[in-house]
């Protein structure tokens, strides 16, 4: 089975409370939709985190977030194929997964769409006081042509999206923080990702980022709830 849930930002109580309280296997998957907190320290606490995700049994595939350093980026991971796309891994952790934007995986007869990146709000706060903040944390457009291509090559059609941020007309006003002034927020990503999913055709789309459990339409926004795959065709007919 998948499941899909939100951020989690170093903090992997409820994930495992939900796999253990679900009884999850080696067959399942649970996506973690960016902000895992699993590459931000880059100390021990990265570390305890990964094993303390890796003690349970699911695959645990995750998007990344803004909040997070890119594992390319990182000297111990490598690239391996994982369910028809690529992935980075450690070898010291094998069933903690982080998708390559711009593929495709197939689970369970499922063609995910990965999407990760946003803009963080915080951006100013984090480098003021030294916190970990990297300006790759948005899709660069190497990563953006990455994803036309891939959709041009499938015809603009996937049964599900991952992505950490939304596309802009979904945007969930009332989780906006009152300190941020939102003139001085780079809303790109989503302005872009309103692009892709005008022409695309797909059955839903799940985001996290923005710290609410919330449904418009076909977009799930997840924080702390935990959602099972939808079993839809590509472009929401119904099974």
């Amino acid at each position: 089975m998948i499941y899909y849930t939100g951020d989690i930002h170093g903090d992997p109580y409820e994930v495992i409370q939900f796999c253990d309280s679900k009884k999850l296997t080696e067959q399942d998957t649970l996506v973690l939709l960016g902000d895992v907190g699993a590459n931000y320290y880059r100390n021990r606490r990265d570390t305890e985190m990964k094993k303390v995700l890796t003690a349970v049994k699911p695959t645990m595939l995750c998007i990344h977030g803004n909040h997070e350093i890119r594992p390319a980026s990182l000297p111990s991971y490598r690239t391996k194929q994982w369910n028809g796309g690529t992935v980075w891994v450690e070898e010291a952790f094998p069933r903690l997964l982080f998708a390559m934007d711009g593929e495709i995986f197939n689970l369970e007869g499922l063609r995910h769409l990965v999407i990760g990146g946003a803009y963080s709000v915080d951006k100013f706060y984090r480098l003021a006081r030294g916190y970990g903040w990297w300006p790759d944390e948005q899709p660069s457009q190497k990563i953006k042509d990455k994803v036309v291509q891939t959709l041009d090559t499938c015809g603009w059609q996937v049964d599900t999206v991952l992505s950490h941020t939304c596309p802009y007309p979904y945007e969930p006003r009332e989780a906006f923080l009152p300190m941020i002034d939102q003139s001085t927020v780079d809303d790109s990503t989503e302005k872009w990702l309103e692009e892709i999913e005008r022409k695309l055709k797909y059955g839903h789309w799940f985001c996290g980022h923005w710290h609410i459990d919330k449904h418009i339409d076909r977009m799930h926004f997840l924080f702390h709830s935990v959602e099972a795959a939808p079993q839809l065709l590509t472009g929401g007919d119904t099974l």
